[in-house]
């Protein structure tokens, strides 16, 4: 197996795809979304912006995710959650993980099902286990508290319409350079995610990992 990279809009599905593939095969999550919202509880300029939905400055992106890659043994599979997010980015990931040993998933979904995903989505602050208000599927067995902690659950603080659209545009403003640059080195694998279980994009998944 190899190592992944996660290409989608917010809300995609990438947390879920994330922590099937830890749970199943042992993968590393990095999630640069986690790595900003840790260092944001000390930095109230990234806080802000974090709330706004802006970007963050690629640079100091690419400085979190270097250390955290730093930090991992020689022998982990990991998941790039959330990066890149620019073609700068993808660039700067080149000198930091071996593309022989890469995968690049891109995951595709309509909008209106993701703004569904990030109005009603929450999330446990013990376990990081995501839920969703709006799927069934998804939904706590028990109101508003996860079903594996008890601990009753969050709502992200940029989880606003407002804030997706801003991210929504940003993202199609963006990405699709970074979809020619991993489809130039033959990387590039697509996976339309607009189920509301998500079985099928998660078992057509699991045959990337293992065909590849």
């Amino acid at each position: 197996m190899k190592n992944v990279i996660f290409l989608a809009p917010p809300a995609a599905g990438k947390g879920t795809f994330s922590e099937f593939l830890t749970d199943k095969y042992g993968y590393q999550h990095i999630s640069t979304g986690d790595l900003l919202r840790d260092e944001a509880i000390t930095n109230k300029e990234l806080a802000s912006k974090l709330l706004s939905g802006s970007l963050i400055d690629d640079a100091f992106v690419m400085n979190l995710v270097s250390l955290k890659l730093r930090s991992l043994k020689e022998t982990d599979l990991f998941i790039l959650d959330g990066v890149p997010r620019t073609l700068e980015q993808a660039k700067t990931l080149e000198s930091l993980v071996d593309y022989q040993n890469l995968i690049v998933v891109y995951l595709d979904v309509h909008k209106d099902i993701l703004l569904k995903r990030v109005l009603g989505r929450l999330v446990c602050p013990n376990c990081d286990r995501n839920y969703n208000l709006y799927f069934e599927e998804f939904c706590p067995k028990k109101q508003n508290h996860c079903d594996d902690c008890g601990v009753l659950l969050e709502k992200r603080t940029d989880d606003t319409e407002e804030a997706f659209l801003k991210r929504y545009q940003q993202y199609l403003d963006r990405t699709q350079p970074i979809l020619d640059f991993y489809e130039q080195k033959d990387l590039l694998i697509k996976i339309t995610n607009n189920s509301e279980d998500q079985t099928e994009a998660l078992h057509e998944l699991m045959e990337v990992v293992h065909d590849n």
